[in-house]
């Protein structure tokens, strides 16, 4: 947990002074026993009132001023370990986002959610109880064992008698609670890998009739999660019998002795209660003591789990940051030459030797059976994977040499899955460009064919869009999809399979306003649908990873088995479509 200490940095005065303050207030706390037993011994016992007035006096002083200490060490507790958890999280997430998908598929969505959530709030309470306890504790123990010898040597003893045999209770519990808390992490990452899966998809749980099947998956999950809590919280409550037990058994051996001690006046009675009060607090920090063992293990593993996101090296680096590159008109937009890709641990190449070019102002198709390697050709292009071999050139530069913002700024992208965000309309669309007019979004959603049905709304513009745009059709989220991309007037644009949910007519007007409207953007169309993309200057045609073809529609027909099936398997389909 150390190692992530320099991200409090900012925060190096409360963490100075909070545990100052916490050693005033537990240095007030070992008088107390003192000053009671003079007002035992010397004021009630003798009925000496000043002395009660005067003793008490200081009593309250003390406590007085132990509690402005832990008011002012709970505060600076506080400031430090919030602000060293927003610090943590800003890294965590600006790491994150240097991410390749490579890196993101590697760890998960939701373990990544739990490092950002659960993992930082277990080292932000250590932080906190570094601060506020981990002083205090040991010298609230130690320090009654040195006040037991000072007031008797011989009732000293009977503390350390008592200590090995506390602190041996606590190691076997904690010995076997520990190793468990991490099982129970890794069980709390699986439930929420299986939370997020059932949330997301619940619709298509519901189209499958499988909700009884996912029910019973969760209720898996959640038994095995209790069982892992319940072991660990069996042992853990067998930490307070325990101390109760040992901790009445020795008060009744003070009390024995220090009776004793009292009837041959080597002891007076407001020693004994003042020995009883230090065990007390012996035993109570060292209970504190235990729980810090569990806070600080379970703050190790999550801070394990932290260290292991931000020491991770993203394998797309951007070497080029501080460069500007400009497009080479002369030069094809996209460059495909010989483009093999491997994704990380797959058995095979997703993608052998593909070649093809994207001039400016054109449009480019890409089609071929499910699972040829489409979606992932165009991943390729704003640098979310790395190729493996081969070459790839955006606006005449080789990809690796634009600076990644510059790049994805240049390359706007409408994925198959139609992404919206939680917000209005215009703030979905202000995601293209954070400063669009109203004027600029209704442009954009007029290209995108999208224009009336947000017209037709009482809010226009304002409609709030729920979670993921789930108050509207596939076909209205994949032109405010579109729409936003258009905004951000990219050299190229990308749909992919982003048409799918569109009628004929509709994608056909889609597809002309694009090309009319953004005549010197280039323009990638991926598509089951052999008339989005019969007009396009160029097809690329895909198989297995492998190019089956490159050129127009009537050179494919002619040269291209894939492609001359996929049109035959369309026919009926595209008879208005002339060859």
């Amino acid at each position: 947990m150390f190692k992530l200490l320099p991200y409090a940095k900012n925060y190096k005065k409360q963490i100075i002074l909070g545990p100052i303050f916490k050693f005033l207030e537990a240095v007030f706390e070992l008088l107390l026993p003192l000053y009671m037993a003079r007002l035992i011994d010397l004021g009630i016992k003798k009925q000496q009132l000043s002395v009660v007035f005067h003793t008490g006096k200081i009593m309250l002083l003390m406590a007085s001023l132990g509690l402005i200490c832990v008011i002012i060490c709970q505060y600076y507790s506080s400031i430090a370990s919030q602000g060293f958890g927003t610090e943590l999280r800003q890294k965590l997430l600006q790491k994150i986002n240097t991410f390749s998908h490579e890196e993101i598929d590697q760890f998960g969505t939701s373990t990544l959610i739990t490092r950002m959530t659960n993992d930082i709030n277990q080292v932000q309470l250590a932080l906190a109880m570094l601060i506020r306890l981990v002083i205090r504790a040991p010298f609230l123990s130690i320090g009654s064992i040195i006040m037991a010898f000072y007031i008797q040597p011989k009732m000293g003893l009977i503390f350390l008698v008592t200590l090995p045999i506390f602190a041996s209770i606590l190691f076997i519990i904690m010995k076997k609670t520990v190793p468990l808390y991490r099982s129970v992490q890794q069980k709390v990452d699986n439930m929420n890998t299986l939370i997020s899966e059932n949330l997301s998809g619940i619709r298509v749980i519901r189209a499958f009739s499988q909700t009884n099947r996912d029910i019973n998956r969760m209720n898996q999950e959640s038994n095995q999660l209790a069982k892992a809590y319940t072991r660990v919280t069996n042992l853990s409550t067998l930490l307070n019998p325990a101390t109760t037990l040992i901790l009445n058994a020795s008060i009744i051996v003070l009390l024995y002795v220090g009776g004793q001690e009292v009837q041959i006046e080597a002891l007076s009675q407001g020693q004994v209660l003042a020995l009883i009060n230090y065990f007390i607090q012996m035993v109570l920090a060292l209970i504190v003591v235990a729980n810090l063992v569990v806070i600080f293990t379970k703050a190790s593993a999550s801070s394990t789990r932290i260290q292991e996101v931000l020491a991770v090296k993203p394998s797309i680096v951007d070497e080029h940051k501080q460069t500007h590159l400009t497009i080479k008109k002369e030069q094809p937009l996209v460059l495909l030459d010989k483009v093999s890709f491997a994704y990380p641990k797959a058995n095979g190449m997703a993608l052998t030797e593909v070649s093809g070019y994207l001039n400016s102002g054109e449009t480019l198709g890409i089609i071929g059976p499910t699972g040829s390697g489409k979606s992932t050709l165009v991943q390729l292009l704003p640098r979310f994977y790395d190729i493996s071999s081969g070459s790839l050139l955006i606006g005449g530069h080789p990809v690796k040499e634009w600076p990644l913002s510059q790049l994805r700024q240049l390359i706007g992208m409408v994925p198959q899955k139609s992404v919206l965000f939680h917000g209005t309309i215009r703030e979905n669309l202000q995601w293209g460009k954070k400063d669009a007019s109203d004027q600029e979004c209704w442009q954009a959603l007029d290209i995108a064919q999208a224009k009336e049905f947000v017209t037709s709304l009482p809010k226009q513009l304002d409609t709030l869009l729920v979670e993921g745009g789930k108050n509207f059709s596939g076909g209205q989220k994949q032109r405010l999809a579109i729409a936003r991309s258009i905004i951000q007037q990219p050299a190229l644009l990308i749909l992919d399979d982003s048409l799918s949910a569109l009628d004929y007519q509709t994608d056909l007007a889609l597809r002309k306003s694009l090309q009319s409207s953004l005549n010197q953007t280039g323009l990638i169309i991926i598509s089951q649908k052999i008339s989005s993309v019969k007009d396009a200057a160029n097809i690329l045609v895909l198989n297995d990873g492998h190019m089956e073809g490159f050129g127009p529609h009537s050179y494919l027909l002619d040269h291209s088995n894939v492609y001359q099936d996929i049109y035959d398997s369309q026919q009926t389909d595209t008879q208005e479509v002339d060859k």
